[in-house]
């Protein structure tokens, strides 16, 4: 029996943008899938009363937990701005090297742009925003 051929790798292409942005978006997709448990348990301490939501806010108030939940934000930002660029390709637009160059560009700054602006608004002290 031949061996059958593989895929080209790393070995055969040169590690591009592109490639970081796959992996990227398929990376975010996975933590936000498991970022989905700390969604629905959220809203189980809703439907669970004012004690179960202050006992989830103080676990999830931790230092720790906070960076996760600010990477949580961060990656649907970028997956979001990501999968519309996908919608973009599938209906045949921006494929042309300058333009995929640009659009991941754009996903990029609006992933970071968006991100600190959020964060800002959600993590900062009230005093420090006023």
């Amino acid at each position: 029996m031949a061996a059958r051929p593989l895929s080209p790798h790393l070995s055969v292409y040169r590690f591009a943008y592109t490639m970081a942005l796959s992996i990227l978006h398929r990376i975010t997709g996975v933590a936000l899938a498991a970022g989905l448990i700390v969604l629905v348990c959220w809203l189980m301490a809703i439907a669970g009363g004012e004690a179960a939501y202050a006992r989830f806010t103080a676990v999830m108030g931790q230092g720790l937990l906070q960076v996760v939940l600010a990477g949580w934000l961060l990656a649907f930002l970028y997956h979001f701005a990501n999968g519309i660029r996908h919608l973009f390709w599938d209906a045949g637009y921006g494929f042309e090297k300058a333009q995929a160059r640009r659009s991941a560009a754009i996903v990029v700054a609006f992933a970071v742009v968006a991100g600190g602006v959020l964060l800002y608004l959600f993590f900062c002290p009230e005093g420090v925003r006023s």
